[in-house]
């Protein structure tokens, strides 16, 4: 495993991506840095870190999955990966908000961005990017964010939790690798917060209630509706209110 540190980028994932077109770059080759100014969450969303409080990580892998429609099996390792490596240090009352959420509590401590390069030969390079809010105290305008830090009163070594969560994610790969996803499956769903009881969902300015059923292959979330029917829903195109 190969570690790249750097003191401040605009994007890890987007470094990682370059070095993989100019190089040949091993798997499990790993990128952090102090400080990254151009983070980029789901859908375009920001991510904004404090300077050396934080994990910000970007982990490249190469042909794990065989075409773009095996994408959520990777979201799905690398999820319950920072759950395990999370829950080694006791961090409480953890949880999955679909999709790529973490939260402690009710709180969101980390977020996840996987990017794939299709290259010339037809092998696929996965980018697994990750933040983790780890030390940093002051989260101004983000009342649902929240760290370790703040969560437990400790501060952490974050050297420490970025080893255990690959270490995690190592095995999580080997088991995509084979074809045992649905050991996986099975731990995501159990996971989700607020599985199998009543929310309040958003689209287009509308709330509704619905309760969560479970998270398809496709990655869409499968909703009972207050009517008994069932639908699914497209990453982004539901907001839940927590």
């Amino acid at each position: 495993m190969n570690f790249i540190k750097l003191d401040a980028i605009p994007s890890t994932n987007d470094f990682l991506k370059q070095l993989s077109f100019d190089f040949t770059v091993d798997d499990f080759t790993v990128v952090t840095a102090e400080l990254q100014t151009a983070g980029k969450g789901q859908m375009g969303a920001k991510w904004v870190s404090e300077k050396s409080k934080n994990l910000i990580v970007s982990v490249l892998i190469n042909n794990v999955i065989k075409n773009i429609d095996e994408i959520f099996y990777l979201n799905i390792a690398v999820a319950t990966a920072i759950y395990d490596g999370l829950n080694f240090f006791k961090i409480p009352d953890l949880s999955i908000k679909w999709a790529n959420d973490i939260l402690s509590g009710n709180k969101k401590i980390a977020g996840i961005l996987i990017e794939n390069i299709i290259k010339s030969d037809k092998d696929i390079v996965t980018i697994i990017g990750f933040g983790i809010n780890v030390n940093q105290s002051s989260f101004e305008n983000l009342p649902q964010a929240s760290s370790l830090k703040n969560i437990t009163g400790h501060t952490f070594n974050k050297e420490l939790i970025l080893v255990k969560i690959i270490d995690c994610l190592k095995i999580n790969i080997e088991l995509i690798k084979g074809q045992q996803r649905l050991v996986l499956w099975h731990k995501y769903n159990s996971l989700l917060f607020k599985r199998g009881v009543p929310a309040v969902f958003e689209q287009n300015d509308f709330k509704f209630m619905g309760i969560i059923n479970e998270v398809t292959a496709n990655g869409r979330l499968e909703l009972l509706l207050a009517d008994d029917t069932v639908k699914e829903f497209e990453i982004k195109e539901i907001k839940m209110h927590y």
